[in-house]
């Protein structure tokens, strides 16, 4: 039995009361299922600002009507100090996942996305140490290392960053070292690696590239590859997150740490076009269309491959899946949304 079963079972037989931020998005979704499929008691905050009802709905459909009993929805935002100390009464472990995601769009609107993942996260943060809870943990970036060249990217060596996203990744990052230092709370800063996997939304101008590329074969369209192609990424499917948040929620650390979270490998642009051809292939989906090459994106980093040994020493991680496997288990998701 691994170390991320075993802690699952432990909380099963003696249940906590969570709190997940932006709990109607992608990851926040994903960690509400898990949670409430071990019997925890959930609280999700979430305005839609990105997240979706459906996506509550789904995971609803997933549970049992005893689990879903055990989950408490507040229509808030981060952004409104009120509205995260309601949130946090009688919390143990909170899993700060709200946050204006994607470099294009920070670029387009820095303000908003400053808002939500600086102003906002403080909010949280004070809010979180003010109730005493347990732990607080919080999605960070791989954005974070910026124009440094290292590969893989180690937790301690980055670079300048190249958008106001990564910006504000980072100014969170230092606020929770600040916090740890000035009033001894603790937090864990997750650094994500390319995150993929159901309800992850595949619409809209900053649609994550492997939703929407297979939104598009599906549907037969064109897809667009920014550069060569040769550009590449540790993509890392959902469980591995949401094994990472639930680990670092209930491991006593002596100070705040980020833990990049990823898998260890790199995959360029062209190798996954071709992966999820292959998976749709065996859905019996085919797509014969060679991609379109444009320019390359602002802000984009040409490489990205984590590494993951700090997460495996300090909090028991080990990804259970890979590329390839991770599109297998998202296939039938993707399918089923695109009828």
């Amino acid at each position: 039995m691994s170390m991320y079963q075993e802690k699952l079972e432990r909380l099963q037989q003696a249940p906590k009361r969570w709190l997940i931020t932006g709990c109607a998005g992608f990851i926040g979704s994903n960690l509400l299922e898990v949670l409430l499929r071990h019997d925890q008691f959930v609280v999700g905050l979430d305005n839609f600002a990105t997240g979706y009802q459906r996506n509550l709905d789904q995971v609803k459909a997933l549970v049992t009507p005893e689990q879903w009993q055990r989950f408490q929805f507040i229509e808030g935002d981060i952004c409104q100090p009120e509205h995260c100390q309601q949130a946090c009464e009688g919390v143990d472990y909170v899993l700060h996942q709200a946050a204006l995601g994607s470099v294009p769009r920070s670029i387009e609107d820095p303000a908003r996305t400053n808002a939500a993942n600086i102003t906002g996260f403080l909010n949280m943060l004070i809010a979180a140490r003010d109730a005493g809870v347990q732990s607080f943990v919080y999605a960070a970036s791989s954005s974070t290392y910026g124009d440094h060249p290292a590969l893989p990217k180690v937790e301690d060596n980055i670079g300048k960053p190249l958008s106001p996203y990564a910006v504000t990744k980072y100014v969170n990052e230092l606020y929770a070292d600040v916090f740890s230092r000035t009033y001894q709370f603790h937090c864990t800063g997750l650094r994500y690696f390319n995150v993929f996997g159901p309800r992850q939304d595949p619409n809209g101008a900053y649609a994550a590239v492997i939703p929407k590329w297979t939104a598009a074969m599906i549907a037969g369209d064109d897809v667009a590859i920014n550069g060569d192609g040769e550009t590449s990424r540790d993509f890392c499917f959902i469980a591995n997150a949401v094994q990472a948040n639930i680990l670092a929620a209930v491991t006593q650390l002596e100070r705040s740490e980020v833990f990049n979270v990823a898998v260890g490998d790199r995959t360029s642009l062209n190798q996954l076009f071709s992966a999820i051809q292959q998976s749709l292939l065996q859905h019996g989906v085919g797509y014969s269309k060679a991609p379109v090459y444009r320019d390359f994106r602002a802000g984009d980093v040409r490489h990205s491959q984590a590494d993951i040994s700090k997460a495996h020493t300090m909090l028991g991680y080990q990804p259970e899946y890979k590329v390839q496997h991770g599109l297998e288990q998202a296939m039938p998701w993707y399918l089923a949304l695109s009828r």
